[in-house]
């Protein structure tokens, strides 16, 4: 008769289990040492072995050479108790046998020496399953058994043992089998059957046993039923319902797309061809974790249950994304998966709950969507405030208490703006009292490319440029970089505060302008520059602090802010060059 791969290849000893070195070690010393307890509880996931250990344990106290940590295997003990034959080795399905009478009848034999072994062991599967009244009646019996018994209790639900019961007991949780450990199982199975398996499809199994041995060599076993001595991965991921990586990749490649259409079709093909909608879910909640892990670890990492192959593809998807998008995916499918576990419509909360993925990917960081605040270009869609008239707006606005925001990026002490030339649109910012007018594009121009302009400074020329042109704003933050000439490029290095406040468009025009010649403005991150180099213009050498606040509430970032945030106050205004 054909004997299943777990069964066959159930571990006889301490030395052939995987995954449970700390059971292992710690059994075998107390059987050499003579310190053996009267009570075990063995708790953890199914199919990690705590079954296949108790009957171990039960060998090497029955075996003929025993008691030992290493059973002979050959004696009639050790193979009456492999077998599940032995008078002396009673294993209980408490699910079956849970109630008082049971542990009455365990209580009567307790009395009685073994037949033939040294030892009379008791195992209880599933041991959660017993009664409360079933342990209070073999709770004096666990306490203070004879000398020749041992009780074995193996759940998976240690929480669920009465207090009473575990105090009495030595407890051994069972790890989860690591996924490296569980790909040499396989192979070593795999080989000895003489199945010619790839990693890729071992992978898909070793996935699908979730760290359970047992349920991995079962899917092994179903796998060579189905596939026969040829085990290819499409097949077996076709067998076991798992989703490839591909059709996993085309979510996040319509989330990188903004294709919401692309989404709504995906979950058509998975009803027109009988998926399982929660199955799905699940998975991608697993790929997005997946992606996480390998966007953090930056390498291969033994975090993700993948193959060297899938790991790669993991790592290449997961630059397209950053730390913050992949976490907000993970949350928003793990609510949809909670979701379809309830639902009356599965179909209507994926669609919308892979549509809300596509709208997250379009989620900007607040220091992109502060950058982008002072840019007419870059403003969000939606209402805004009315633009035909600016002089009634800009009215109203000085007539009421500001609105109390929190602390502007930059504010310095500036000169007013000039006004601006026609290929720069000058931003609105107020003047100071008694500023003179300033000096036209032209002429700015003209300086730039003089000799005389050419051997001033050239972050004082950029400075003054940007703040002849109305970029005030990016003026005040150049304070904070360095300038350098680079061939065609004009490099701005600085913090990164500073950096997005010099992202407008504007910019790249003035520092054409400055260079004398087409160039290319690049930023990069650093140090703040200090800004002593730089003169700044104003009427007493000094804003006071009302004019101060009036140019920061009249500068249009904060305009913008305002109007994004209505509820939103200016509490302090700070000069950041002091």
């Amino acid at each position: 008769m054909y004997q299943v791969i777990a069964r066959k290849y159930r571990p006889q000893n301490f030395s052939e289990l995987i995954g449970q070195e700390h059971v292992q070690k710690t059994l075998a010393n107390a059987i050499e040492s003579n310190r053996l307890a009267h009570g075990y509880i063995f708790s953890g996931q199914r199919g990690t072995g705590k079954t296949t250990v108790a009957r171990i344990l039960a060998r090497c106290l029955n075996c003929i050479q025993g008691p030992t940590a290493i059973p002979c295997g050959v004696c009639s003990s050790c193979l009456e108790i492999s077998s599940g034959s032995s008078v002396d080795v009673i294993e209980i399905d408490a699910a079956s046998n849970r109630g008082i009478n049971e542990m009455r009848e365990i209580r009567e034999n307790v009395r009685y020496r073994p037949a033939r072994d040294k030892y009379k062991v008791f195992i209880i599967d599933e041991a959660h399953q017993i009664t409360k009244e079933a342990f209070n009646a073999l709770l004096k019996t666990l306490e203070e058994p004879p000398e020749w018994v041992v009780f074995i209790l193996c759940t998976t639900e240690a929480s669920e043992i009465p207090n009473t019961i575990a105090s009495r007991c030595q407890h051994f949780s069972f790890r989860s089998v690591d996924f490296s450990e569980l790909m040499v199982r396989m192979k070593q199975i795999a080989q000895q059957e003489g199945i010619e398996a790839s990693d890729e499809a071992l992978s898909v199994i070793a996935q699908a046993g979730e760290g359970s041995v047992r349920d991995s060599l079962s899917a092994l076993d179903q796998a060579i039923a189905c596939c026969g001595s040829t085990l290819k991965v499409a097949d077996v991921r076709s067998l076991l319902g798992m989703f490839g990586a591909d059709s996993l990749r085309s979510v996040a490649d319509a989330v990188l797309n903004a294709d919401g259409g692309r989404m709504l079709e995906i979950v058509s093909d998975l009803e027109r061809h009988g998926q399982s909608l929660q199955h799905f879910c699940r998975e991608l909640s697993r790929y997005w974790r997946n992606l996480l892990v390998a966007k953090i670890a930056g390498r291969p990492t033994s975090l993700i249950a993948a193959s060297d192959g899938e790991q790669a593809a993991f790592l290449d998807t997961a630059k397209a994304f950053s730390e913050e998008d992949l976490t907000r995916f993970l949350n928003l499918t793990l609510g949809v998966y909670k979701e379809l576990q309830t639902s009356l419509q599965p179909r209507l909360h994926l669609e919308l709950g892979l549509v809300k993925l596509v709208q997250a990917g379009r989620l900007k960081s607040i220091e992109e969507a502060l950058a982008s605040l002072g840019s007419p270009d870059n403003a969000p869609a939606g209402p805004k405030a009315p633009v035909a008239e600016p002089v009634r707006e800009r009215t109203e606005a000085s007539a009421t208490p500001p609105p109390a925001v929190r602390p502007l990026p930059k504010l310095t002490t500036a000169a007013p703006p000039p006004s601006a030339p026609a290929a720069i649109p000058p931003r609105p910012i107020s003047e100071a009292p008694g500023a003179a007018p300033p000096p036209s594009a032209d002429v700015s121009q003209q300086q730039a490319a003089s000799p005389s302009a050419a051997d001033g400074d050239l972050k004082q020329r950029f400075y003054d440029a940007l703040s002849s042109a109305g970029l005030q704003f990016s003026a005040d933050a150049l304070m904070q970089c360095e300038v350098e000439l680079k061939g065609g490029e004009l490099v701005l290095k600085g913090p990164k505060g500073s950096l997005f406040s010099l992202r407008d468009p504007k910019v790249q025009t003035v520092g054409a302008q400055v260079a004398g010649k087409p160039v290319k403005v690049r930023f990069e991150a650093g140090e703040a520059a200090a800004s002593s180099g730089i003169v700044t213009k104003s009427t007493n050498g000094k804003d006071s602090d009302s004019a101060l606040r009036e140019r920061a509430l009249e500068h249009p970032g904060v305009k913008r802010f305002q109007e994004l945030f209505p509820d939103a106050q200016v509490r302090t205004v700070r000069n950041l060059n002091e």
